[in-house]
């Protein structure tokens, strides 16, 4: 018997925190990465995450991967799972992405917290998973499923992240 859990879409794919980052930024990126259509590899947003990974949490744990998750950081002591971002200008997107491998990590039986830090600002925000949030959470799931079922891209809206986009020469070139 098939357990319908609201993170899978019909492909099979588990849905991503990267789609559920996405997701609050924008609708089209979300079907696009659902395509795995790559981004502009060389994008200097990229490159400026990558780095901040490296210079500030070079020594502690990073990138536990599961099914569909890629957590930054797991402190175990604290059973804290961190999502490292260069700025807090996201906060929204960056808090469901945490909630997301929060609800996630829960299937596995652990029971942890979320932070999301922010080196460049020295900022550490807390993420908690409760059942408000976790209804939230799932209401944004079922419209990533909607998004990424669409035959066609939904059309590409102009927003002030478009001018740092990696994907901007598809969408307006």
């Amino acid at each position: 018997m098939q357990i319908d859990l609201p993170y899978i879409l019909c492909s099979g794919k588990p849905i991503t925190g990267t789609l559920v980052w996405y997701y609050f930024i924008c609708k089209r990126e979300v079907w696009l990465m659902s395509r795995e259509i790559t981004p502009d590899e060389d994008a200097s947003t990229l490159d400026v995450g990558r780095a901040i990974h490296e210079i500030f949490y070079r020594r502690m744990l990073k990138e536990v991967s599961l099914e569909g998750i890629k957590i930054d950081l797991f402190k175990r002591a604290e059973r804290a799972v961190c999502e490292v971002k260069a700025s807090s200008k996201f906060v929204e997107a960056a808090r469901f992405q945490l909630l997301y491998y929060l609800f996630r990590l829960k299937e596995y039986g652990v029971d942890a917290v979320g932070w999301i830090l922010v080196p460049t600002e020295k900022r550490r925000i807390r993420v908690k998973l409760d059942a408000e949030a976790q209804q939230v959470l799932l209401k944004v799931l079922n419209e990533i499923k909607g998004i990424v079922e669409l035959e066609h891209p939904p059309p590409p809206m102009r927003i002030s992240y478009c001018r740092r986009c990696a994907y901007k020469e598809f969408c307006w070139a």
